[in-house]
């Protein structure tokens, strides 16, 4: 085999109803052919794992890798949905995905990357600040994320927690997950100065400016990070829609970035804030809203038709989110566009 057939186009796809192309070679998945070729498709943890690209096959076969039964059922897949991260053509394509974006993918680096800062703001929650390369700009847009390259070549990926414009600087919110290879060490041996490698832009969680519709914001835990940057973002842009924050987590300590929300509430008139604890214990004194931070959302929209939701957490969030929202307030499942924070526990087990 020649260099020239390895790279040979095998199938194509065809995504409705934006009507934009793209090949496929032999053995490679839909969603890394895409963004190969800067075509937008949805996606988030590109492992099978959180559902993010989930879309209709209208026309052809694949056959699916290793995927996540909660990321897409037995039912799903016979009704014809697929993982484009996971699915691999056996025939031309034509898929159903209208979250396709127009605009060009931004060019994916891998870069070293310094520790400028760690400080932690809760028993388990680091705020890292990251320093990029000076002659090196890198492009992306808020709510994207970044994998880390670790030494023998397993990855980690976390969210952008401030917009573009405010950098050159990264800075990232890291909860430890004890066990965990990555975080034991940045609450464990990681020390200002030290150096990193990552890649990235990843993700097709941003902000939809061409849009005029209310804006819901969903968070649970460090979901926060690229909703931080989404707010920034809109700030920077002078966005006047609607927007209303929910923030979960099981204890009021989870919502480790709280002051930061109310003073931006007071300088941006569109912004409402609701913070919501599932877990309040007697000593937390917590008089706020209590239960799941999405069930929040449904209890003050019950007709959702006319918004944009943005939401961001732990698969089990995203996913009853996805689900409540579309069926009992009638939300366009075209206007959730979701990140799933997955970690290897839930790449592992299905």
């Amino acid at each position: 085999m020649t260099p020239t057939d390895a790279v040979r186009p095998l199938f194509s796809v065809l995504v409705q109803p934006s009507g934009r192309t793209f090949n496929v070679t032999e053995g490679e998945a839909v969603l890394p052919a895409g963004i190969r070729q800067g075509i937008g498709l949805p996606y988030g943890c590109k492992d099978g794992a959180c559902g993010s690209c989930k879309c209709k096959l209208l026309s052809g076969s694949v056959h699916h890798g290793t995927h996540q039964t909660k990321a897409l059922s037995e039912e799903e897949e016979a009704n014809g949905f697929v993982l484009t991260c996971c699915a691999v053509p056996e025939s031309d394509l034509v898929l159903e995905s209208r979250q396709v974006t127009e605009v060009g993918a931004l060019p994916i680096k891998k870069m070293p990357t310094r520790v400028n800062s760690m400080t932690k703001v809760s028993v388990d929650v680091m705020v890292l600040q990251l320093q990029l390369p000076a002659n090196e700009p890198f492009a992306y847009r808020a709510g994207q994320y970044v994998e880390f390259i670790l030494r023998d070549g397993s990855r980690r990926s976390y969210s952008m927690a401030n917009a573009p414009h405010l950098g050159p600087h990264v800075e990232l919110h890291i909860r430890h997950m004890p066990g965990g290879k990555f975080t034991d060490h940045v609450f464990g041996a990681m020390k200002e100065k030290e150096i990193l490698r990552v890649e990235g832009p990843y993700g097709s969680f941003f902000l939809r400016e061409d849009s005029v519709k209310p804006i819901i914001l969903l968070a649970s835990g460090t979901g926060f990070a690229p909703v931080k940057a989404l707010i920034e973002h809109m700030q920077h842009l002078g966005v006047t829609r609607p927007v209303t924050l929910y923030w979960g987590g099981r204890r009021p300590s989870d919502l480790y970035m709280d002051a930061w929300v109310q003073t931006q509430v007071h300088s941006m008139p569109n912004l409402t804030y609701v913070p919501v604890v599932s877990d309040a214990s007697e000593q937390d004194q917590w008089t706020g809203r209590t239960g799941f931070v999405h069930r929040a959302v449904l209890e003050d929209f019950a007709d959702l038709s006319g918004h944009q939701v943005y939401a961001c957490g732990a698969p089990v969030v995203i996913e009853s989110a996805r689900k409540d929202f579309c069926a009992l307030a009638g939300l366009p499942a075209e206007e959730l566009f979701a990140d799933s924070f997955t970690s290897e526990a839930d790449k592992a087990h299905p």
